[in-house]
Parts: structure tokens; C-alpha cells; sequence
């Protein structure tokens, strides 16, 4: 069993846990602090855990040629690369502010030290390699594994909870169609809210690794559950062979079909007519089978 760990106070990863569901602002909120604000409640509204963004301190990460090199993308804030990003970080105070209004609203909040992982956008499916999880967990036994989606839609991200993610991080927008290169991967609020129904399905739907008779099966059990079945005409003292038997919808119910292979070299007490059930009393010592 993976390691369950406690990711935020009060929240476990691993195990039988919920997925942990992150969503994913980092820098869609255009440098505008009440737009930020406006995201962190629509991912509480969506049903997502916790509110994400991304920081960097320009001066560490980048040289000033790099900074100061012309930015002409149409996604660009600035003339300049530096005065672009810029625009798009908030300082340590706006940041409180922001986590303040986290607390309020009902959800955790982390930013995260913003640099490149699989950092295309949007990212084609043949290039996600989701069996790189099962791959993790093989060689990470005791950390649980996650997985950060830059795809479009929520299919792929569904697959990965379904193949043991737990935690999921994905983009989010107000609007696809806004100034910047990470709109276009990014879940609009609807596509979120389906996000975290689709993996709370999926999780219910995983259940046990144990395959036995549910009871929401019983009453169709009851009329179409099978019997073993004699396939011919079995006399009285016969011991029984696996060409003898069969298994069918019976009536009355009998002899279970999964247990078909403990009924060949037992004798039948009495005479069991073809198509007839094999009941239990009309095998002898029916729990112990017969010695050739």
C-alpha cells in the first residue's frame, strides 16, 4: 500500500484516499489581483481541493539580457521579456492577501517556485505517457504519485486517477481565449466542475480488488443465477463426470456453477433426470470428493 501522507493540514494522500484535485491558476490571472481572486473561488465552487499559483523571483531565475530581450509574442504584457513578467507576478504582500482570501472562501493554497516540467501547450496525447505513473509506482512504492495535465478536455486526466494518481493538477482560465500561452490547456469552469465529478465517479467506481455477489445483484442473481445441470440422464450410483454436467439457468436453484469441478468423481444418490438441476442432497457426500 503506498504511503499516505498528510499533503494539507487535516487533507491525506495515498491509499484509499480522494485524489487531491489542484487547480492549476499560476499566471492566467493577468497581473489582476481581483481576477486571481475570482479563480480561487471558482475552483471552491468547482469542487477542486486547492487554489495554485506559480512564483518566481525574476532576478534569480533569469539574467538581465534575458530580461531585457524584446517580447513581441501576441501573448506579451510587456516590450520587453522582463517588463512581461513583471506584469504577471505578484508581490509577497499581494500574495498574503490572496491566501487570506483562500482561507476565507474555504480552500488551501500553495504557489509553487515557477519553472518548466513537460512544458508543452497544450500537450498531444501521444505525448503524455500515462504509464510512466504505473512505471513511478513501481519504482516509488511508498510515495504516492501524481500527475500534472497540460492536455485539452479531462479524458486523459480521468485515466491517470483511473491508473493511480493521487494528486491531479490541472490549468485553469475564466476564458480560453485571453492574452496567454497557458489559456488554451486551461479548464474553463464547467470543464472543471465535470473534472471533479468524473474522477469522484471513477474513484467510487474502482471498489475492491475482490470480485463477489453484490447485493444490489441478488434479485437478478435470483431469476437468472445458473445451477449445474445434467447435461443426460444420470442413474442412480453413477459417479459422476465433467461430460455428465452442464450449467444453465436452473429451477430450483443447485449445485453452484463455480464449484462444477468439486462435483466430477462423486455418485449420485438417485436417479437425476437429463436438463435436470444437481442438487446438493443428491450427491453423496457432496462436500468430500469420491476416491477411484
Amino acid at each position: 500500500m503506498p504511503l499516505e501522507l498528510e499533503l494539507c493540514p487535516g487533507r491525506w494522500v495515498g491509499g484509499q484516499h480522494p485524489c487531491f484535485i489542484i487547480a492549476e491558476i499560476g499566471q492566467n490571472h493577468q497581473g489582476d489581483l481581483d481576477v486571481a481572486k475570482r479563480m480561487i473561488r471558482m475552483a471552491k465552487e468547482c469542487g477542486a481541493d486547492c487554489a495554485k499559483f506559480q512564483k518566481s523571483e525574476l532576478e534569480f531565475k533569469f539574467n538581465r539580457k534575458a530580461l531585457e530581450r524584446p517580447y513581441t509574442s501576441k501573448h506579451s504584457w510587456g516590450k520587453t521579456y522582463g517588463e512581461h513578467k513583471r506584469h504577471l507576478e505578484f508581490s509577497h504582500d499581494q500574495y498574503r492577501e490572496l491566501q487570506r482570501y483562500a482561507e476565507e472562501v474555504g480552500i488551501f493554497f500553495t504557489a509553487s517556485g515557477m519553472d518548466e516540467c513537460t512544458s508543452a501547450y497544450p500537450l498531444q496525447p501521444e505525448d503524455v505517457n500515462l504509464r510512466v505513473i504505473s512505471e513511478y509506482q513501481k519504482l516509488f512504492p511508498d510515495i504516492p504519485i501524481g500527475y500534472s495535465g497540460h492536455e485539452t478536455g479531462i479524458a486523459i486526466s480521468v485515466a491517470a486517477v483511473a491508473l493511480g494518481a493521487k494528486v491531479l493538477e490541472r490549468h485553469i482560465t475564466l476564458d480560453k481565449t485571453w492574452k496567454g500561452s497557458d489559456h488554451s490547456a486551461s479548464l474553463e469552469p464547467g470543464e472543471l466542475a465535470e473534472l471533479v465529478r468524473s474522477v469522484r465517479l471513477v474513484e467510487r467506481a474502482l471498489g475492491s480488488p475482490t470480485k463477489q455477489l453484490l447485493p444490489c445483484e441478488m434479485a437478478c442473481n435470483e431469476k437468472l443465477g445458473k445451477s449445474v445441470v445434467a447435461k443426460v440422464k444420470i442413474p442412480e450410483g453413477t459417479i459422476l463426470t465433467m461430460d455428465m454436467l452442464t450449467v444453465k439457468v436452473g429451477e430450483p436453484k443447485g449445485y453452484p456453477p463455480e464449484d462444477i469441478f468439486n462435483l466430477v468423481g462423486k455418485k449420485v444418490l438417485v436417479t437425476v433426470e437429463e436438463d435436470d438441476t444437481i442438487m446438493e442432497e443428491l450427491v453423496d457426500n457432496h462436500g468430500k470428493k469420491i476416491k477411484s
